[in-house]
Order: C-alpha cells, then sequence, then structure tokens
C-alpha cells in the first residue's frame, strides 16, 4: 500500500509540472501577441500576399506582368444566341441597308470604321462594307485598344485584332445564303451593330526590321478572350463564340 501511495504521489507531482508548464508557455505567448502582433500576423499577411502576387504577376527579364488567365470556356463564356443579339441590333442599330448604293446614302447615320490603330479590317472581306453605327464603333476601338494594352501588360509582343464581317447590306446577305447553308438572313449584320473578330489571324504590329518573339495563336486568343468577357460582364456587349466561322460574333448593346 506504501508503495502504491507514493506511485501515485509522483504521478500526481508529474501532472502539476506538466500542465503549470504549458500555462506558463500560453502566458508567454499571449504576452507577445499582445506586445507585437506583428509577429505573429505580419507573416501570416507576408505569405498571403506573395501567394496573391504570383497568381497575377510573373517575371520576364526582370520586368513584372501580369498573367495570362483565359476564360474557363469559350463556349460558356460566350453563349450569346442570334436571338439575343438580334434584339440589341434592332434597338440600337439602323434600318437594313438595301445595297452599296444606298450605304452611300446612309453615312450620316453609320461611322466608317476602315482604318484604325486599334484593329485592322481583312483584306478578304468582300460580303460586308466597313460601317458601324456610333456606339458599335466606339465598342470596336475599345476592344482593340483594351486589347494592346493587356498583351503590353502581359509582356507580349504586340498584335492587332482582325475584323472579317461588319455592316451586310440586303444584297450581301442575299448572296450570302445562296451560297452558304449557314448564313442567316435575319443578320444581325445588317443594321450596323455587329462584327466578327477572328481568333485564329492577328496582325502583328513591329517596327520595322525589329526581331520578334514568336507567339501562339493560341496565346493571342487567350488574352483576346479575357478582353472580351471583361466588356460583356460589364454589359457592353453580347459575344457568341463561332465555331465553323472562326470568330467572336459580337454586337453592341
Amino acid at each position: 500500500m506504501a508503495n502504491f501511495a507514493g506511485v501515485r504521489a509522483m504521478r500526481k507531482i508529474r501532472e502539476r509540472y506538466f500542465f503549470g508548464f504549458w500555462a506558463v508557455l500560453l502566458a508567454v505567448l499571449w504576452v507577445v501577441r499582445l506586445a507585437c502582433p506583428g509577429v505573429v500576423r505580419g507573416k501570416d499577411k507576408g505569405l498571403e500576399a506573395d501567394v496573391e502576387e504570383e497568381e497575377e504577376v510573373t517575371v520576364i527579364g526582370g520586368e513584372p506582368y501580369h498573367r495570362i488567365k483565359g476564360v474557363v470556356s469559350y463556349a460558356r463564356s460566350f453563349p450569346d444566341l442570334q436571338d439575343v443579339q438580334l434584339e440589341a441590333a434592332q434597338r440600337y442599330g439602323v434600318p437594313p441597308v438595301k445595297d452599296r448604293d444606298e450605304a452611300e446614302l446612309r453615312k450620316s447615320e453609320l461611322v466608317y470604321i476602315g482604318s484604325s490603330p486599334y484593329y485592322d479590317i481583312d483584306k478578304r472581306m468582300n460580303a460586308s462594307i466597313p460601317y458601324l453605327v456610333p456606339r458599335a464603333a466606339r465598342l470596336l476601338s475599345d476592344i482593340g485598344r483594351n486589347y494592346l494594352d493587356s498583351l503590353a501588360s502581359k509582356g507580349i509582343p504586340l498584335h492587332k485584332v482582325i475584323v472579317t464581317s461588319v455592316l451586310r447590306t440586303e444584297a450581301d446577305v442575299r448572296r450570302l445564303v445562296r451560297r452558304n447553308g449557314n448564313a442567316s438572313d435575319q443578320s444581325c449584320h445588317r443594321f450596323g451593330t455587329t462584327f466578327d473578330i477572328c481568333y485564329n489571324r492577328y496582325a502583328t504590329v513591329s517596327p520595322p526590321g525589329e526581331q520578334r518573339r514568336p507567339v501562339r495563336n493560341d496565346t493571342l486568343k487567350w488574352v483576346l478572350s479575357e478582353v472580351l468577357r471583361d466588356l460583356r460582364e460589364t454589359g457592353r456587349c453580347y459575344v457568341k463564340y463561332e465555331v465553323r466561322q472562326g470568330c467572336f460574333h459580337i454586337t453592341t448593346r
């Protein structure tokens, strides 16, 4: 019995020392936290900032650049179908133009978009003419300018987007319907509110003789998708991702 009582006494002494040690340690840590909060929180904040910066910025040749994120899915990010775009085109556009002779008489309602530092008009474009209503012309300029700014912020050699289709007269639409089974006689392009930007070709911007590193079309397409997504989400436009035509079909809002 004496031995058993002695063991119990030693166990109690050890438990008191054990709990006493941790009580003192916790008290010291609490004092440190109150006296120097930066010791505890500053490190966590620094780590959090580093993670955010790494997600947003990368370094190329010693210069910080924003990373390319693209969109989760082209089809899901740009789902605006014909009915949605046609309603906006009829609301914000001009009455359909009969033919190109009439288009010459409608220039007071339309803006010529055939020349710009922010985008190029496809030299092969023959089924439409380079005119848009003013709000659509501003949208196209904003897309081109934002795209160049985004490329620069990501350290990517500059390229301009290429516009492949703009205003179609009624005569243009009839010809397209005869040649192309996918063409619609209710085209949004008839109202001067709609244009197509191809995603598999771009115009290189570089001074004569400058050596440029090559850039994949996929990379340029990812950046363009970011620009269009941002403008669409702010209510500036409707966008449809066209697989067969290789373009983004865009109508102003």
